[in-house]
C-alpha cells in the first residue's frame, strides 16, 4: 500500500472544504515536528502514520477539527506536548478529539489488563460524547490492519482479534460498511490465513467466471433506465472474504449464496428505487423469499436499500441493491456521510440522530450505567452488542435488534418500560408462548399488557437477556 503525501491530502481537502487547507497543513507540520526521530517498525518515519489517517477521513470529507485531531492523535501519548497546549495552537475541539483518541497512561494501572479493559471502555463510551473520536478511531484502526505486516506474528493475531471484537461491530454500528468490510477482511487474513487465501482465489475464479453474466445485466438495465431518463450509476459488488466464510460456516454451499454477486443501482429519487424495482423484475424473475425494502423500513444502523435477488443469465442468482445516491453515500460510510449531508452542523446532527434513531446507543449508556467495574462492562458489551444479533418486527411492522437468545420481555422493556412492567403475556408469530420463549430472527412479537398487572416477576431476571431489562425489574421491585 502505498503511502500518501500532504501535497495529495491537501488536494482532496481542497476539493471540499477550501477554507480549512491552512489550518490542515498547520496540524500537519506541528505533528511533524513533535514526531520528529520517530519511526514506525517499517523503518519509515512516523508522520506517515497520522498523515494517512487523516487521508482516511478526508475521502469521508471529515471536518478541520477531525482532520486537524487526526494528524495529532498520537501526539498526547508519544511526545511531551499536553492538551492545554493543543487547546492553545488550534482550539479546545480538536484538544477534546485527541484527548478522547489517546490511551490512558499505563502508569494509572496494576497490569497491562486493566489498562487495556479501560482503555476498551473509553474507546466504546466516547461515541456518547463524540462520535468522530469512534471515526478517528476507526481510520486509525484500518491504517495500522493496512500495515499490519510489519509486527510479529503474535501482535498480527492479537490486533487482529481485537479489531474484531471491538472495531468491526462499531464501524457497523455507525453505519460504516466500507471500513466494516475491509477491516474484516484485513483481520480474517491473519486469523486464518490459509482458508483466508483459498476463499480470496474462489471469489477471484467465481468473479472472472461471472464477468460476462454482470456486465450483461448491467447494460441492459443501464438501458432501460436511461430510456427512462433516470439519472443513474451502475456498480458491480462481489461479497467480501469474511462475509463468504460467515454464510459458509453456517453451512451455506457457495452456489446458494444469494448475495454473493450483486449489482448496486443508484438513482436520483426514491420513488425512481421502486419505478427501478419493478423494470427489474419485468427483465429478470425474482427470487420471492429474497425481497427486502430497507427504504420504508430501515436497518437499524439507518441502511437503507431495496434489496432483490433475481435469476440472471446463465442461471446465476444475483442480488440487485437499489438506492439513491444519498443513501449509497450513508451505506459506504455511516454517520460520517453527515460531514458531506449537513455540512456545517454535523457534528450536532450526528449526536442527535445517535440519541434519538440508533438503537444500540440507549443499550450502550445503560449498559455504562449498571457496570462500573471495567472487565464486566467489556464482557457485557461484547456479550449483549457486538455478539450476534437477531431483527424482529413489532406488530406495525417496526424492525428490533435484540442480542441472540433474548426473550419476549427483553422485547418488552427495549419498546418502553411501561410496557414492560404491565407484561401479561407475548404472543410470536399469533400465537401465545412463555414470556421466557427465546425469540428468532423475523419473529413478530405483541406484548399483552394489563394495567392492573402485579408487575415484573422475580424469576423474570433469569429470563432476560439485555441490561436494560434486567435493570428495569430491580428499579420495580425497589419501588
Amino acid at each position: 500500500m502505498r503511502n500518501v503525501s500532504i501535497e495529495a491530502l491537501m488536494q482532496l481537502v481542497g476539493e471540499y472544504n477550501l477554507e480549512e487547507c491552512e489550518r490542515v497543513r498547520k496540524a500537519y507540520e506541528y505533528a511533524k515536528v513533535l514526531h520528529e526521530n520517530q519511526f514506525r517498525q517499517s523503518g519509515e518515519p512516523y508522520i506517515n502514520h497520522p498523515l494517512n489517517v487523516a487521508y482516511i477521513l478526508a475521502e469521508m470529507h471529515a471536518d478541520g477539527d477531525t482532520l486537524c485531531a487526526s494528524l495529532l492523535h498520537d501526539t498526547l501519548e508519544d511526545t511531551s506536548v499536553t492538551k492545554e497546549d493543543i487547546a492553545h495552537v488550534f482550539n479546545k475541539n480538536v484538544a477534546n478529539l485527541v484527548d478522547g483518541v489517546t490511551k490512558i497512561s499505563k502508569l494509572n494501572f496494576s497490569s497491562k489488563q486493566a489498562q487495556n479493559l479501560a482503555n476498551t471502555r473509553k474507546i466504546i463510551t466516547s461515541i456518547t460524547e463524540d462520535v468522530r473520536i469512534i471515526i478517528i478511531k476507526l481510520a486509525d484502526r484500518l491504517h495500522n490492519m493496512r500495515t499490519l505486516q510489519f509486527k510479529t506474528p503474535f501482535k498480527q493475531r492479537e490486533n487482529a482479534l481485537e479489531t474484531m471484537e471491538i472495531f468491526v461491530p462499531l464501524a457497523y454500528y455507525i453505519g460504516a460498511y466500507r471500513i466494516k468490510s475491509e477491516l474484516e477482511d484485513l483481520s480474517f487474513r491473519y486469523l486464518k490465513p490459509d482458508l483466508y487465501h483459498s476463499l480470496d482465489e474462489k471469489k477471484r475464479k467465481l468473479e472472472m467466471e461471472n464477468s460476462d453474466t454482470l456486465k450483461e445485466m448491467l447494460f441492459k438495465i443501464q438501458t432501460m433506465l436511461n430510456d427512462r431518463d433516470i439519472p443513474n450509476e451502475i456498480k458491480i459488488r462481489t461479497k467480501n472474504i469474511y462475509g463468504i466464510y460467515k454464510r459458509l460456516s453456517d453451512g451455506h454451499k457457495l452456489a446458494d449464496i444469494h448475495d454473493l454477486l450483486a449489482l448496486k443501482i443508484i438513482v436520483d429519487e426514491i420513488e425512481n428505487c421502486y419505478l427501478t424495482l419493478g423494470l427489474v423484475h419485468s427483465k429478470y424473475y425474482p427470487v420471492n423469499d429474497k425481497f427486502k425494502d430497507y427504504i420504508s423500513n430501515p436497518k437499524t444502523n439507518m441502511y437503507r436499500s431495496l434489496h432483490t435477488t433475481v435469476f440472471g443469465p446463465n442461471d446465476r442468482l444475483v442480488q440487485t441493491q437499489i438506492r439513491t445516491f444519498n443513501m449509497d453515500r450513508v451505506a459506504s460510510f455511516g454517520l460520517a456521510t453527515y460531514w458531506d449531508i449537513k455540512k456545517g452542523n454535523a457534528r450536532e446532527v450526528m449526536q442527535k440522530d445517535l440519541k434519538e434513531k440508533y438503537q444500540f446507543f440507549k443499550s450502550l449508556v445503560e449498559i455504562n450505567s449498571m457496570f462500573g467495574d471495567n472487565q464486566e462492562f467489556v464482557l457485557q458489551i461484547k456479550k449483549e452488542l457486538f455478539a450476534d444479533k437477531i431483527y424482529v418486527y413489532t406488530s406495525k411492522g417496526d424492525i428490533v435488534e435484540l442480542p441472540k437468545g433474548a426473550t419476549p420481555i427483553d422485547f418488552a422493556y427495549k419498546i418502553h418500560t411501561d410496557i414492560g412492567n404491565t407484561m401479561v403475556a407475548a404472543m410470536v408469530n399469533e400465537e401465545y408462548v412463555d414470556v421466557g420463549y427465546p425469540l428468532k430472527n423475523k419473529d413478530r412479537v405483541k406484548i399483552i399488557t394489563d394495567d392492573l398487572s402485579f408487575g415484573p416477576r422475580e424469576e423474570w431476571l433469569s429470563k432476560v437477556v439485555t441490561t436494560r431489562a434486567r435493570k428495569k425489574i430491580r428499579e420495580f421491585e425497589r419501588r
